[in-house]
């Protein structure tokens, strides 16, 4: 037996007993074994198009079970017929340790909307001959993908008659790669959106067939956003899949990236650059970057802690996870007169900036401790002074 077909061995082994269960919850929503519902998959049901859809992570979950709403309809063209996801990884404390990881959120919604067991495919890589031949038999229409998280070769993209389109959280060609929403939040844009593209081999660059923009007012954090551009692509998708059914939308007639601009890049984050630099950077800056990393990799500072009187202190590193940008007239002091210190107030820290303005934390976490509001960790700081601390001055 290949490595292939005992992965999905595996993964079959671990869905069914997960589902079969009494109150076992899969996914994000719990389901009895007798609830689990048909979903709209039939090997060679009649004349409806076959859609193959691939992706990972949670927000990839909520975009299949649109689409498969979608495919439940009465008068739907298509099914859905089968799903791919990455191999499941551990998660939570102790996992690696308990037997196999689970199945990724998608490969467990599937199983949970009724897709056959035989019919998800966890490939560790796209271009494994075993499971690009499965798709080859299956003969599907069009392929779709959202954050599946593997390079797709040239032998995948050949294999669907009206190709594959992919869900990208940005208004491409802006933010190409693995980071858009991170990245477009970072940069301070005031607009964003959600692109649904053919999939060519060069990554996030074939021509769009819809383009969604969504307005920013300055505080939208990652984590947050992206789940809801995510649901926006999924149905700019379902909404142009009758085009693409009956032919009258193709990869000849979407519109070519060059027609919006300039392509920019989005690179993968890393904890790297999760430092905040207080001195060198303004308060602006600084908060588009607690902004585009929040949940990952997150955002953190150094302060010296000083007791009242005492003559050394100690260096303390917090996450930073909420803040807001104030002015001078906001804090009631000029940052560049507060030389570094930060001012503790009842609700929050402000935390003077390079720029001569202040960034305001409203919440934050702690070494060894739980998120908490800032004014609450001030409240604990009363007989201490707070003192920004750059990156390499404690080393």
């Amino acid at each position: 037996m290949s490595s292939f077909a005992l992965r999905s061995t595996a993964i079959r082994g671990y869905l069914t007993r997960t589902l079969r269960r009494p109150g076992a919850v899969v996914g994000p929503r719990p389901v009895l074994a007798s609830a689990v519902r048909p979903a709209a998959v039939a090997a060679g049901s009649g004349d409806k198009k076959k859609l193959v859809f691939l992706g990972t992570p949670e927000v990839a979950a909520s975009a299949l079970e649109a689409i498969l709403d979608a495919a439940e309809a009465p008068d739907s063209a298509f099914e859905v017929h089968a799903v791919v996801s990455q191999p499941g990884r551990p998660r939570g404390r102790g996992r690696s340790k308990s037997g196999p990881p689970p199945p990724s959120p998608v490969a467990e919604a599937a199983m949970r909307r009724g897709i056959p067991e035989d019919m998800v495919l966890c490939p560790v890589k796209a271009n494994e001959p075993d499971f690009l031949q499965r798709l080859r038999d299956m003969e599907p229409d069009l392929m779709v993908t959202a954050a599946y998280g593997n390079f797709l070769p040239q032998k995948f993209l050949d294999i669907p008659r009206l190709g594959t389109l992919n869900i990208h959280p940005s208004l491409l060609p802006q933010f190409r790669g693995a980071a858009p929403v991170q990245r477009c939040l970072e940069r301070g844009d005031a607009v964003t959106g959600v692109s649904v593209a053919y999939t060519v081999l060069k990554m996030d660059a074939g021509p769009v067939l819809r383009r969604v923009e969504h307005e920013l007012n300055g505080d939208e954090k990652h984590d947050e956003l992206l789940p809801e551009l995510f649901a926006t692509g999924a149905k700019a998708l379902v909404d142009a899949l009758p085009s693409v059914w009956d032919g009258t939308e193709s990869f000849d007639t979407a519109t070519p990236q060059a027609e919006y601009g300039d392509a920019c890049e989005a690179p993968k984050t890393s904890p790297e650059e999760a430092s905040m630099d207080f001195i060198g950077q303004n308060a602006r800056t600084l908060h588009n970057k607690v902004r585009g990393f929040a949940g990952w990799p997150g955002t953190k500072a150094k302060f010296e802690v000083r007791k009242d009187g005492s003559d050394e202190g100690t260096v303390v590193e917090v996450k930073i996870i909420t803040t807001k940008v104030v002015s001078d007239s906001e804090a009631g002091k000029e940052a560049k007169a507060a030389n570094g210190a930060v001012e503790l107030t009842k609700n929050s820290m402000r935390v003077p900036c390079g720029g001569g303005d202040w960034l305001e934390v409203l919440e934050l976490q702690p070494p060894g401790k739980k998120a908490m509001k800032a004014g609450d960790y001030a409240n604990g700081m009363k007989g201490s002074t707070l003192t920004v601390v750059s990156y390499g001055d404690d080393e």
